[in-house]
């Protein structure tokens, strides 16, 4: 590789999580890279060196988000599709471009990343937080991660949206209004003993497939979800009702702990009539203090799981 194309592919991570950001899907995020990475080529040798390098590429690659919204619906999560359901609901599909997609902690924070950095990083893919983003207009979304994420001066946010510095300082007491009036969970930090301690018993009860020690986890308001489903439910007894109810054909499922969204996640693997195992789901979990406060399922593993280094079936004694 040469070095022009090394010194911008050393970037690609680092856009990623920022396209991600912008567009709630890692999907038209890798396509967003892509055309970022392409245009760049396109331009290198009109690159103006007064500007970093990385200032360019985000510029590039904010502006082809931009203009990737225009011709994208917003993603959003079932929980802004109304109010909480029941168990027996009918279950309603959105496409696959609908809801917002997880993201693979490893594909959107730099390895480099100093221990602090990796903390903001994953403050700033957690699903709460990007589908708050989705609420603001694109151009208030790309001055706030520009800002707020990225650290750029209102002055270069400003060059970089072909705007005013008065119009982007606008901007920003406006998506930090509608952010501050918006729920979200605490911001994410190192886990606990106490969570490490959670997770385990998590995955043990979903083993045993124990629902009253699953919903015994769960904090009173927490939400549990299934895209691309609209249907999601608040509180252990709904998530109880539905795992023993509509939810039974997971019994048997095992679980292999991954990182998604900033977040403790794991891919299930459902077990088959006829032997093995098929990938099903890939629950994201938001913890608060010794709760889990939002468990949300992705069900499109066909998608999914490749991009998180999953396979899509598992033979039988894989988890003798």
């Amino acid at each position: 590789m040469s070095q022009p194309a090394t010194q911008l592919e050393a970037h690609r991570t680092a856009l990623t999580g920022h396209c991600y950001r912008m567009l709630g899907s890692l999907t038209d995020a890798e396509d967003a890279v892509q055309e970022t990475m392409t245009r760049a080529w396109r331009s290198l040798d009109r690159f103006d060196e007064r500007a970093s390098l990385r200032t360019w590429l985000y510029r590039i690659a904010t502006n082809v988000c931009l203009d990737a919204r225009s011709e994208r619906t917003t993603r959003r999560r079932p929980m802004s599709e109304g109010s909480a359901g029941t168990v027996t609901d009918t279950l309603s599909e959105r496409p696959g471009s609908y809801f917002i997609e997880p993201i693979p902690d490893e594909l959107a924070i730099p390895s480099d990343a100093s221990p602090a950095e990796a903390v903001m990083w994953k403050q700033s893919i957690r699903l709460a937080f990007v589908a708050a983003l989705q609420l603001l207009p694109p151009k208030q979304r790309a001055a706030l991660l520009l800002t707020e994420v990225l650290g750029f001066s209102v002055a270069e946010v400003a060059s970089c949206l072909d705007s005013s510095v008065p119009a982007i300082n606008s901007a920003l007491q406006r998506a930090r209004a509608t952010l501050a009036s918006t729920p979200q969970s605490d911001p994410p930090k190192p886990l606990s003993a106490a969570q490490q301690k959670l997770l385990e018993r998590y995955v043990e009860a979903f083993h045993r497939y124990d629902a009253d020690a699953l919903a015994a986890l769960l904090r009173e308001d927490a939400t549990f979800s299934m895209p691309p489903y609209t249907l999601w439910l608040r509180g252990p007894d709904s998530v109880r009702s539905w795992l023993l109810g509509r939810g039974i054909g997971c019994r048997g499922s095992r679980l292999i702990p991954t990182a998604a969204c900033g977040s403790p996640a794991f891919a299930q693997y459902r077990l088959r009539p006829q032997g093995g195992y098929i990938a099903w789901a890939l629950a994201v979990l938001t913890l608060d203090g010794e709760h889990i406060v939002d468990w949300c399922s992705f069900l499109d593993t066909a998608t999914l799981f490749p991009r998180f280094g999953l396979p899509l079936e598992l033979p039988a004694p894989y988890f003798s």
